[in-house]
């Protein structure tokens, strides 16, 4: 086993594109993905899991149909399964999101942003 720690910063330099997920480490049956955000995304659900978004840098929301989260740096919110949501960042946004191995960033909603699944960096 290798003994080396993992660099947020170093490994979202990886990458530029928006709304498609990285995966940097699993843990049991999940899955840390980085993930640079702009724009608005889809609405959609994951209807079996609940989804942790951890702000790295920047700022975002999630919209609800009932109401919304807005989230800074340093800050986490947890969807629950089954929980219709939207996130969005006016201006780029760097997240670490935390799910089961095989979570679908768009759901069963099929859209031009539905990204590929377990792509490492």
């Amino acid at each position: 086993m290798k003994f080396k720690p993992i660099n947020f910063f170093e490994k979202l330099s990886k990458f530029e594109e928006h709304w498609s997920p990285k995966i940097i480490g699993e843990m049991n049956d999940y899955q840390l993905k980085l993930v640079k955000i702009q724009g608005h995304f889809t609405w959609h659900d994951h209807r079996d899991t609940d989804e942790v978004f951890i702000v790295l840098e920047g700022e975002m929301s999630i919209d609800f149909r009932d109401g919304r989260v807005d989230l800074s740096a340093n800050e986490m919110f947890i969807v629950p399964r089954g929980k219709e949501h939207k996130p969005h960042a006016e201006k780029e946004c760097r997240i670490l999101v935390i799910e089961p191995k095989g979570v679908v960033n768009t759901g069963d909603v099929e859209s031009e942003l539905t990204a590929r699944n377990d792509v490492w960096i």
